[in-house]
This record gives structure tokens, C-alpha cells and sequence, in this order.
């Protein structure tokens, strides 16, 4: 089957079709992506603005179509943070049904962290043990940690590194100071939920998945996307000091010629460096390597499990 899926996220609207059937990885059949920015269209109490409203609904009555040309027999369409934490998502999610006849499903943060760690294990399989796995987005970081297909531990923390580059770095590039106080406050909020997470054992591998890590990795020499997705991939915890001080120094624009650095992701890469280090210096692990499968996968790889009779339906 040819399967649709719709990622409503803090950044960007992705549309994924994928072939698809039990027992077989999913094979991308065509992709799109929108930078729409949701994060930057929220009112002072973060209520979607009529722009973002706007420019969502478009985007996504433009995906139903694109779907239907394609070929795809159903959708999977799920928001994440920017909408599960806006006053008025609600009302934004149905005027996405009456307009573009899409059914979006808000996930959970620890929804969002059990589907990523799902993907995450398919990839690496039985033999990585015990895992835990990271993934920054633009509003949220999830954080999981297990030894089966369910993660022992699910968490999710209001750090995504477009929130963070919002709410605390004003100046480009920013000061001292407003470093300074970002890093405090991500590392008191990773710090209040190690204990949790780590109560289970030690990982035997640390994984991490998501763009920001991607394009960290590819910015301290980790191989570009075009040499495929089974090239080892990895982010050391020590280079990550220096790191963040290159990218204090840098402008939002000098960012954006920083290789895998795309243009509207540069003004937050500094943020959400900030988030990898904290989580890989808090949890003790020296590096991460890079999976290629995340949020998206886990959805379809539980999907495909939900027709076989195997676990619930993250979206009912």
C-alpha cells in the first residue's frame, strides 16, 4: 500500500508517501517540505495568528492533492508541539478538517518520544541493547529509554530549539549573557528528569534523531546526506564545546553557509546545540549516532503493526 504522511511541525509541514506492507521497510516513494514556521506565526500567548491558520490549512488541502495524484490510499496526519500547546489549536485543527478534509491528530510529547523510539530501534535493531534516544525539534525534546520496542521511559520537555531561540536569544548573534541564561535554563530542565529516565540501567547505545543533530553532525565533519543513510554518522560530546562557541560567534546568515546548515534552520542551530550538549553531558554518554528513521517511521512502522493486530493506534 501507499501510505501518506502528514507532519504538522513546529518548523516545517513534511508530506512523506511511503510503500509500505508488514514485514518489509518502508520505502519512500515522494517527499515535500514547507518551511512553515508555525512557531513564528503564535500570538503573545502562543494562539496560532489568522497568518499561520492561513498558510496551514493551504498547505495542507495542497498535500491532500499531492497525495491523490500520487497514488496514496490513506493519511497519517499528526501535529506536534505548536499546536498541542496553543490556546486555540483546537479551533485551528477543526477548521483543518472543514477546509482541506484532513483528520490531524495532535500527538503527546510522550507519544512523539515512544514512536521516535520505535523507529529508532527498527533501525539498530535487538543487538544495540539498551537505548536511549534524543530528538530536538523546534518546540519540544524527547527523551526515551528501554530495552524493548516500547521505551521503559518517555518524556518529552518544553526545549525545542525554535521555542528556545523565541524566547531567550534576541540579539544576532546574541550576547554573553543570553547564552549564558539559555544554557542555565536547559540544563536545569534536562537535569530535573535524569533520574527518571536513568532509573531503568545505563544505555548500551545513545542515539539521537532529528534535523538540529543532523545538521550538527554534518557541520563537525559527519558525511553529507547524499552518501546515503547507512553511513555511520556521529556527534562527540567533546567537540561540543567548542562548537557552541563557533556558532555564538556567527550571525544567522554565517550560520546558513555552514555546511547542512539550511537557511531557516540557522537562527536556532545555536539553541538547539545547546540542548545536544546539555542532554549528552547530563546523561554521560560520549557520543550519539545519527539515525536516519524519527518521528515519521515510528508512526508508519506502527501503523503496518496496528493492521497485523500488534499494539494500539497512535491516532484513535
Amino acid at each position: 500500500m501507499r501510505i501518506g504522511v502528514l507532519d504538522v511541525g513546529s518548523n516545517t509541514v513534511h508530506l512523506l508517501l511511503v510503500d509500505a506492507h508488514a514485514g518489509a521497510k518502508p520505502l519512500p516513494a515522494y517527499k515535500e517540505k514547507t518551511e512553515l514556521r508555525l512557531v513564528d506565526l503564535l500570538d503573545g500567548d502562543d494562539s496560532v495568528d489568522s497568518e499561520g491558520a492561513d498558510r496551514l490549512v493551504e498547505c495542507c488541502v495542497n498535500a491532500v492533492q499531492i497525495a491523490e495524484d500520487k497514488g496514496a490510499t490513506s493519511m497519517l496526519a499528526f501535529a506536534t508541539s505548536a499546536l498541542r500547546e496553543s490556546p486555540n489549536g483546537a479551533a485551528v485543527i477543526d477548521r483543518v478538517r472543514r477546509e482541506a478534509g484532513i483528520d490531524l491528530h495532535v500527538l503527546s510529547g510522550e507519544d512523539e518520544a515512544k514512536l521516535t523510539f520505535l523507529a529508532v530501534r527498527r533501525w539498530y535493531g535487538w543487538s544495540s541493547g539498551r537505548l536511549l534516544c534524543f530528538d530536538i525539534g523546534g518546540g519540544s525534546l524527547e527523551l526515551a529509554m528501554g530495552i524493548d520496542e516500547d521505551p521503559d521511559v518517555a518524556v518529552s520537555l518544553p526545549l525545542g530549539a525554535a521555542r528556545l531561540t523565541r524566547k531567550f536569544l534576541t540579539t544576532d548573534p546574541p550576547g554573553d549573557d543570553e547564552v549564558r541564561a539559555l544554557r542555565r535554563h536547559i540544563r536545569a530542565e534536562i537535569a530535573d528528569v535524569v533520574g527518571k529516565v536513568t532509573r531503568f540501567g545505563a544505555p548500551d547505545k545513545a542515539v539521537a534523531s532529528s534535523k538540529t543533530f543532523r545538521s550538527l553532525a554534518r557541520v563537525n565533519g559527519a558525511a553529507p546526506s547524499g552518501d546515503g543513510p547507512y553511513v555511520r554518522r556521529l556527534l562527540k560530546s567533546s567537540d561540543m564545546p567548542d562548537l557552541i562557541d563557533r556558532l555564538a560567534e556567527m550571525t544567522s546568515a554565517e550560520r546558513a553557509k555552514l555546511p547542512g546548515v539550511a537557511k531557516s534552520r540557522a537562527e536556532q542551530l545555536l539553541a538547539g546545540a545547546l540542548v545536544a550538549d546539555a542532554a549528552m553531558d547530563l546523561f554521560d554518554v560520549s557520543s550519539v549516532d545519527i539515525c536516519p528513521w524519527a518521528l515519521r517511521e515510528g508512526l508508519i512502522l506502527r501503523r503496518l503493526d496496528q493492521l497485523e493486530g500488534v499494539g494500539s493506534d497512535p491516532l484513535r
